[in-house]
């Protein structure tokens, strides 16, 4: 696929996967069923043997959906205060990366960006302005087994104060030349570096790929 740095063996699992879910939402003949369900264990048998996790727990997330596959979508929470960007520290991995995690159904992607700013950093805050729509693989995150949509939404602080969760252990605000270790397969280098770009000149259009 032009544009897409991943490894070919993710880009062919997935895009297998894709085919098989689509055959198993629409097929109806019990032999072409049977070899859409082999199909997707060939795709999960890939990508588990690739990604080194076990093929049940590859399966549960890659090859679980039904019906026509779509991409998932990311929100990310780009706060500043003083000239300096909100980030929380993963507790899973001891990472940093912006606010955020997947949309949920019946919330607008603000609502999201401010639900997970809460949830994680514990503040509150206001979505003003989509900053960012990247499609993640086209950008060097490390490999994922989900195709995913990252939308980053500009937010005014507006109150709380500074709160860990069952997700995070850290909270703090930094500036461009201070960064800590991010989580790459959240936000990267470039992409949390672009939003310091965005506040310098509120007026720059929104990203996109």
């Amino acid at each position: 696929m032009s544009g897409d740095p991943r490894p070919s063996w993710l880009r062919w699992a997935e895009r297998l996967q894709a085919i098989a879910q689509t055959g198993l939402a629409y097929a109806s003949d019990p032999y072409d069923l049977e070899r859409y369900r082999e199909l997707r264990a060939i795709a999960v048998e890939i990508a588990a043997r690739n990604l080194g996790e076990p093929g049940e727990a590859v399966a549960s997330g890659f090859a679980s959906g039904t019906g026509y596959p779509t991409p998932k979508v990311d929100v990310r929470a780009v706060v500043f205060r003083e000239g300096r960007i909100l980030l929380v520290r993963e507790r899973a991995v001891g990472r940093w990366t912006l606010p955020g995690g997947w949309a949920d159904v019946g919330q607008t992607p603000g609502e999201a960006a401010a639900r997970e700013a809460l949830e994680e950093s514990g503040y509150l805050v206001r979505p003003e302005k989509l900053l960012a729509v990247f499609d993640k693989a086209r950008h060097p995150h490390p490999p994922g087994v989900d195709y995913v949509y990252k939308l980053f939404v500009r937010c005014a602080l507006v109150g709380g104060e500074a709160r860990t969760s069952h997700e995070t252990d850290a909270v703090g605000f930094y500036g461009p030349d201070g960064l800590p270790e991010l989580e790459e397969g959240r936000a990267t280098r470039a992409q949390v570096l672009r939003m310091f770009a965005h506040a310098a000149d509120p007026a720059l259009p929104a990203d996109f790929d």
